[in-house]
């Protein structure tokens, strides 16, 4: 097996965060989440991170969290572009940002050369994510079975408001359906409403959710390029409608083509979806550095 490539979902501006959140400082010595993601994986096993970012900003990566790692993980930089679509199709000319986590896995095609996981740049997964996401490449010699991390809901949840998550559905420990959903929590319950319009529900708090950790193989590209231009050939609303990664892996598992194996992890999630979140994430981070799960300064 080719070394394993973590790819890192960095495109977005963070809308309810209010600014660049993945380039956030949260460590003691400025490191981001990007940093403690890109420092687990390596320790993990994989030899390669390739950050999809838009391309203005190339530069603060580079002199930031790029710099810091160029000399421990091999880096490459990968673009989410606006043009980037079908052959055959245009731009709307009120389309105002980028086509969805689906556009952002295949902008990093070129850069992986065999086994990849996928991740967002602005969640903190933990050294166990990581550690499974690499047995996990190492046990499957199954081309089309894939994986994806899941965690309750409620560990993943924000106390300042509705977040974006997955939830996942099982039969024998496969992932056989996933709903992208804005949830929150109402009364005890996770109140759940699909990104695609369709009826809300509501699960239990605990119920697994995928925060977008997938372990892919590299044949998983060409899923993705038929899913994309299905995406532009069935969409009703090209101005706002997003081609989301659940979405692509639902229909290959509907359709035979994939197995999406669950992989629970127990470390601890944290992430940043409001600015609210941000005090606690930098406590928590410090509390790991006491447990000397990490170093004060990370890359020393």
């Amino acid at each position: 097996m080719k070394d394993l490539t973590l790819v890192v979902m960095a495109a977005g501006m963070g809308s309810r965060f209010g600014g660049l959140k993945q380039i956030e400082p949260v460590g003691l010595n400025g490191e981001f989440i990007l940093d403690f993601s890109a420092y687990d994986a390596l320790k993990a096993g994989f030899k390669k991170v390739v950050f999809v970012i838009k391309e203005e900003h190339l530069d603060i990566f580079k002199e930031t969290v790029g710099a810091r790692i160029a000399d421990k993980i091999e880096v490459e930089y990968a673009f989410q572009k606006m043009d980037a679509i079908p052959q055959g199709f245009k731009v709307p000319e009120d389309r105002t940002k980028p086509w969805g986590t689906v556009q952002a896995i295949l902008a990093a095609k070129d850069y992986v050369d065999g086994s990849f996981s996928v991740i967002n740049a602005d969640d903190y997964y933990g050294p166990e994510a990581y550690e499974t996401a690499y047995n996990f490449f190492m046990n499957s010699e199954n081309e089309n079975e894939y994986a994806c991390v899941t965690y309750p809901y409620v560990e993943t949840s924000s106390k300042f408001g509705s977040v974006k998550r997955a939830v996942c559905y099982m039969e024998d420990n496969n992932i056989v359906k996933m709903i992208e959903c804005s949830i929150s929590t109402v009364d005890g319950k996770a109140h759940c409403e699909p990104l695609d319009g369709s009826e809300p529900f509501d699960t239990d708090i605990n119920h697994p959710v995928s925060m977008n950790m997938y372990c892919f193989k590299n044949n998983f590209f060409g899923y993705l390029e038929d899913f994309f231009k299905e995406f532009f050939e069935n969409s009703t609303n090209l101005s706002k409608d997003e081609a989301l990664l659940p979405d692509c892996v639902t229909k290959n598992i509907n359709n035979g083509n994939i197995v999406l194996k669950n992989e629970i992890t127990t470390g601890k999630w944290l992430g940043v979806t409001y600015k609210e979140d941000l005090p606690y994430v930098k406590e928590s981070i410090k509390k790991l550095i006491d447990e000397n799960v990490y170093n004060e300064n990370l890359w020393k």
